[in-house]
């Protein structure tokens, strides 16, 4: 496929409403990029650096994770909230891999993927914050939906 991972993430057309987070086209490109780091962690000479590839894959985990409980927490609020910290982990990352491939320890073409897919992860959950906010007053989350139709979210005052 010509990248050194191997695979592309979303084709940039707008998508029906995600009913899971697998469905989000960010936690896609988290997840994407936390195959990279872990292949990375096996196969570059990271591998011989045990703090950094730790912290690394702490950072990685982070996001996806953040983005995935942020959407099961059931309201706006929280989900802008945990968001914003998959983005810090994206910045943390970011850095990361810099001062990795300062330090010789990524090969060029393994360092511009995996710096370009957490650019692009970071970019997106910048949008989907937006999206989020946007949409907050109309859409408070899943919690209130469920709870307006009587569902798992309604306490039983509000089912009877």
């Amino acid at each position: 496929m010509g990248t050194w991972e191997g695979g592309n993430v979303g084709t940039g057309q707008r998508a029906a409403p995600a009913k899971r987070f697998e469905q989000l086209e960010v936690w896609q490109t988290a997840r994407e990029l936390a195959k990279g780091i872990y292949r990375a962690a096996r196969t570059q000479k990271l591998a011989r650096e045990p703090v950094l590839r730790s912290q690394m894959l702490r950072a990685v985990v982070s996001i996806s994770s953040n983005i995935a409980e942020g959407y099961e927490r059931g309201t706006r609020k929280q989900q802008i909230e945990f968001c914003y910290l998959a983005k810090g982990s994206a910045g943390e990352l970011r850095s990361q891999l810099i001062l990795a491939h300062d330090s010789d320890l990524l090969r060029q073409q393994a360092f511009d993927w995996l710096l370009d897919r957490c650019d692009k992860c970071s970019r997106q959950l910048a949008n989907y914050v937006q999206h989020l906010q946007r949409s907050q007053e109309r859409i408070r989350g899943t919690k209130f939906a469920s709870a307006a139709h009587g569902g798992a979210g309604a306490s039983a005052k509000e089912k009877a």
